[in-house]
């Protein structure tokens, strides 16, 4: 077969098994290692086809790579997440003495921030000014992706401004650098400034939002979203949205979002089944989220999970076992969160000998090494049984530092059993690793007041106010009418505070009459009265 033959072949080749046999005409002819076009060729054509091993043998065969082909193999790399192989590539080109122009650099940009390089990010930044290669927008865009990802973006911020021309990648690089980097506030500004909007800045705002514990402004966005009506929602949305619901734990809100998503067809996928049920259990309807699990046709490893999660969360271990089991027998393998969130059903109901039977497979079977979360599940169970000094002894035996909720477990079980010694254990751990927050002082006081201890419950008080330790604001949510409503410990920002104050109040008046109604009768009753 001739050379041009083969060319031909490699421009209308789709997949890879005929790819294959076309590479090994190339070696059995030899053209590999005297037509370096033909090379170039094939390694362009396995990255398109996302083949690395391949791609990068037939590059070894190449005396003199050309740019375009460096290129190839660095984008191939970051396509199948191994970013110190593409910033590898890209230094060779350097070496080599090519010169680099903007889809190099911006290859190089991307493997920096994805392995979080800011050092040679900054390189690769000299290197723009040096070869004049700022002008293009995708490069710009590229630096702030890169200096965002790091962490760094005041500087990102910078570029932003020194941009000449910005695009929409520009504007919604810059905001979720914002949103990534937990600047909320700075990227909702970024956001009304932006000349136009696409479905990507939207998404960001409103993910962002909910990931960073404002999901009633997220879901204000979505509404905001709908209502301008000029970009239409995507899966990572409706995700989001349903996410923000959940945390919520907003059913009726949650249901008309369903409603809506599944007029407009986003429903279909596994990844939206998965968040409608864990909004569906999260809102208190396991049997909607459990109807949801079983008209899915193929269910992924997060589904089960979900599915088991919402049982534990509900105290059905029983369940949770059951659909464990079940995702065994499908033939899907359990990750860490899996065995994790069925140890955590197992705590609920008190099922120790499953637990443990559960926590060795994890290790012996499936080869995970247990997490602190998973030794913590394991001690909550020990500490609801009663079995105290077996959870002291596993807290001594873990192959990592213990936290504070797995001392706070503790605590609490000590509190119950007015086991003072093992309390003021755990008690003084939870003020080493966390020293500023009010729940410990505030329950060992109460520890020390039930032992008659008043000189110690007196000492934690003045402990907390050396600290200057402040009680937090407790925070909960309500849902009437479709509408989220926010409160917070004495706190009368609320529209309707007034009236519901006044109503608190005339319960309160109700509550003192019945009580002083029913210690009257008492009294008749006594003197015989009545």
């Amino acid at each position: 077969m001739k050379r041009q033959s083969l060319k031909l072949l490699l421009q209308s080749c789709g997949d890879l098994v005929t790819l294959k046999q076309i590479h090994a005409q190339a070696l059995t002819q030899g053209f590999l290692f005297i037509k370096q076009p033909l090379a170039c060729k094939l390694v362009n054509s396995y990255a398109k086809l996302g083949n690395p091993h391949d791609a990068q043998k037939v590059f070894g065969y190449i005396q003199d790579p050309d740019r375009v082909t460096y290129t190839s193999l660095i984008n191939l790399y970051l396509s199948t997440q191994l970013p110190i192989k593409a910033f590898s590539v890209f230094s060779k080109l350097v070496n080599e003495g090519l010169r680099p122009d903007s889809h190099s650099v911006v290859g190089a940009l991307s493997a920096c921030g994805k392995k979080q390089d800011s050092l040679n990010g900054k390189l690769v930044h000299g290197m723009i000014f040096r070869f004049q290669l700022g002008a293009n927008s995708i490069v710009g865009n590229a630096l702030i992706d890169m200096y965002c990802r790091n962490g760094e973006i005041k500087i990102a911020q910078l570029v932003f401004k020194q941009m000449g021309i910005k695009d929409m990648s520009s504007w919604t690089s810059l905001l979720n650098g914002f949103v990534m980097c937990n600047g909320l506030e700075s990227a909702r500004r970024v956001f009304d400034e932006m000349p136009w909007r696409n479905d990507v800045a939207w998404t960001a705002m409103i993910t962002g939002y909910v990931r960073g514990g404002m999901p009633i402004r997220g879901l204000e966005m979505f509404k905001q979203m709908k209502a301008e009506g000029e970009n239409q929602p995507t899966v990572i949305t409706a995700v989001a949205v349903l996410s923000g619901c959940a945390d919520l734990g907003a059913h009726d809100h949650g249901q008309a979002v369903h409603g809506y998503i599944s007029k407009v067809n986003l429903d279909k996928g596994v990844t939206v089944s998965n968040a409608l049920m864990d909004m569906y259990s999260k809102g208190g309807c396991v049997e909607s989220a459990m109807k949801i699990f079983d008209r899915l046709v193929k269910k992924d490893v997060f589904s089960w999970t979900t599915m088991i999660s919402a049982h534990s969360s509900h105290g059905k271990g029983n369940h949770a076992l059951e659909v464990f089991y079940d995702m065994l027998e499908s033939g899907v393998i359990p990750n860490d969160v899996t065995f994790l969130l069925v140890l955590s059903g197992c705590s609920h109901s008190g099922l120790l000998v499953e637990a443990n039977k559960l926590f060795n497979g994890m290790i012996q079977c499936y080869g995970f090494e247990p997490k602190i979360e998973h030794y913590g599940c394991m001690v909550d169970l020990l500490c609801r049984a009663g079995l105290l000094e077996e959870a002291k002894e596993l807290i001594d035996n873990m192959p990592m530092d213990p936290d504070a909720v797995i001392w706070r477990s503790l605590l609490s079980a000590c509190m119950n059993q007015r086991n003072l010694g093992l309390a003021e254990i755990a008690g003084k751990k939870i003020i080493e690793l966390e020293p500023h927050d009010d729940g410990v002082y505030v329950l060992f006081s109460n520890i020390y007041h039930v032992a008659n201890r008043m000189k110690d419950a007196r000492k934690m008080r003045k402990m907390m106010g050396d600290q200057k330790v402040m009680k937090k604001p407790a925070c909960s949510y309500i849902e009437l009418n479709g509408v989220v409503h926010q409160f917070h410990t004495e706190n009368a920002t609320h529209h309707a505070s007034t009236k519901i104050y006044m109503l608190l109040e005339m319960i309160n008046e109700h509550l003192r009459l019945d009580s002083d109604y029913s210690s009257l009768e008492m009294d008749l009753v006594y003197d015989g009265l009545l």
